[in-house]
C-alpha cells in the first residue's frame, strides 16, 4: 500500500466508519484498494501514474457503476494533506447508500 492508502485504511478498517471496508478484493476484472460490498461502495486512492490513464480510469469506474457500485476517487495528495476532507465525503456517501 502506498503511504496514502495506510493513512485512509487505519480510518476504514475494523468498521470504524460503520461498514466494513476490504483492502484489494476482487471484482470481476479489478481490484479495488477498498470496498465496502455491504453498500456497494469502493474507494480508490489514485496516484500521479493516473494522470496519463484518465480514459483507462473513467472506463474502469463505468463498468463498476453499471454493476452497481458507487466510486469515489481521491488523489493520494488528498489524502495526505486533507484528510478530514476525505473522510467528510466518505462518509456522507456511506449514509446515503445505507438510506437507500
Amino acid at each position: 500500500m502506498t503511504p496514502a492508502e495506510v493513512k485512509l485504511w487505519q480510518y476504514l478498517r475494523n468498521k470504524k466508519m460503520g461498514v466494513k471496508f476490504r483492502r484489494q478484493h476482487i471484482i470481476e476484472f479489478y481490484i479495488p484498494d477498498f470496498v465496502a460490498l455491504s453498500i456497494k461502495l469502493i474507494i480508490e486512492i489514485d496516484g500521479k501514474i493516473h494522470l496519463k490513464q484518465k480514459k483507462e480510469d473513467a472506463e474502469r469506474t463505468r463498468r463498476l457503476e453499471l454493476i452497481g457500485y458507487r466510486v469515489l476517487r481521491f488523489t493520494n495528495e488528498e489524502v495526505e494533506k486533507n484528510i478530514n476532507g476525505v473522510l467528510g465525503v466518505i462518509k456522507k456517501n456511506i449514509e446515503d447508500l445505507k438510506d437507500n
